[in-house]
């Protein structure tokens, strides 16, 4: 690949990845996806790191395609009792889909994004996601979801780089980026009320019951979506000791004490694999099964809708709708999402 188009977030980590690649001698585009409304400022910051860079630069407004591949699918997943990661709907239908189409249509020969993880090559020729040198940034959990041909038509220019790295990189290529601080919150619901933002865009939150571990009513609860596994604030259910969310199921929340929110045993349907076309027979891997740096050693069983993880030690506030990610090590073995044991999933 010689013509590469850089996914431009407006931030520092993509217009980094547009430097290297230049530096490395690629012919280098780059381009940003508007994707909502308040999106404009972003996109601004992109076009003036690119003015920067000296690289051509494209917009690409594709705000309905995002409802429809990312808003719809994460409502959804919580009016069906779930808790949802946009962030990888988002990987596999905006940026490694369309986006990575579009690049192609304009004559690229692939994209580059700047995410913290790598890829290389097996000796049957492969293509393997591995994890990010710096760990603290690693990013591989949200691209589990990544085909063979994706995969060969993109590089992540900063897998072996640190995030200070890449600040210091930026500055001194006097980017005005170079600074900027670094989003953490889901870029449609910047305040992070997502059940304000699901409610003004038109769901009806779904009334029901608290009720305890033995089916006890604990009185009316304010909307089934409005509440997550683990979750202990804004309960307002007086228990004289700490309660939390255990368990959500057919409209109800069911309220219980810490050890009730540990599970050995986590199934896992609509598995992608990457290091391999699919799982025959038991195996050990390291696994995630939230955004962060923890993983967790266990089993991977096939399973006729996925796969059956088995821990060797019982993990806490396991979520349905999360992805579940799998690791040999740095290497990322593939991922589905998190879903509710047989008996509770309609078959």
């Amino acid at each position: 690949m010689r013509r590469i188009l850089t996914a431009m977030s407006g931030g520092v980590d993509s217009a980094a990845a547009c430097v290297l690649l230049r530096r490395a001698g690629y012919e280098v585009g780059g381009a940003t996806m508007l994707l909502r409304c308040g999106g404009e400022a972003e996109a601004e910051d992109a076009r003036r790191a690119a003015g920067q860079i000296g690289v051509p630069f494209h917009l690409f407004v594709w705000q309905e395609e995002f409802q429809n591949n990312v808003i719809e699918p994460f409502t959804e997943v919580y009016r069906q009792g779930g808790t949802p990661n946009p962030c990888i709907f988002c990987n596999k239908t905006m940026k490694f889909g369309l986006f990575l189409e579009q690049a192609m249509q304009l004559g690229y020969d692939g994209i580059a994004t700047g995410h913290y993880c790598r890829i290389d090559r097996d000796t049957n020729g492969r293509y393997l996601l591995y994890r990010g040198r710096d760990e603290s940034k690693d990013q591989s959990y949200m691209l589990y979801s990544l085909s063979q041909a994706q995969l060969a038509h993109t590089l992540f220019p900063l897998g072996d780089l640190t995030k200070a790295e890449v600040r210091d990189l930026a500055a001194q290529c006097g980017l005005q980026v170079a600074a900027k601080h670094d989003s953490q919150d889901i870029c449609f619901v910047p305040d992070g009320d997502y059940m304000g933002y699901l409610t003004a865009h038109g769901l009806v939150p779904q009334p029901g019951r608290f009720r305890d571990m033995q089916g006890r009513d604990l009185g009316p609860h304010k909307g089934y979506e409005a509440y997550t596994i683990g979750q202990r604030r804004g309960l307002e259910i007086a228990a004289g000791h700490r309660i939390y969310v255990v368990e959500k199921r057919d409209g109800d929340v069911i309220i219980g004490p810490g050890e009730a929110l540990f599970s050995s045993r986590v199934y896992v349907r609509d598995v992608n694999f990457i290091a391999f076309e699919s799982l025959q027979s038991p195996m050990q891997v390291q696994a995630k099964l939230r955004y962060t740096p923890r993983m967790a050693d266990c089993v991977m069983h096939p399973w006729e809708h996925g796969v059956v993880l088995e821990f060797a030690q019982p993990q806490r506030a396991v979520t349905a709708g999360q992805a579940a990610v799998f690791y040999d090590g740095d290497v990322v073995i593939g991922g589905g999402t998190i879903c509710t044991a047989p008996d509770k999933t309609k078959q």
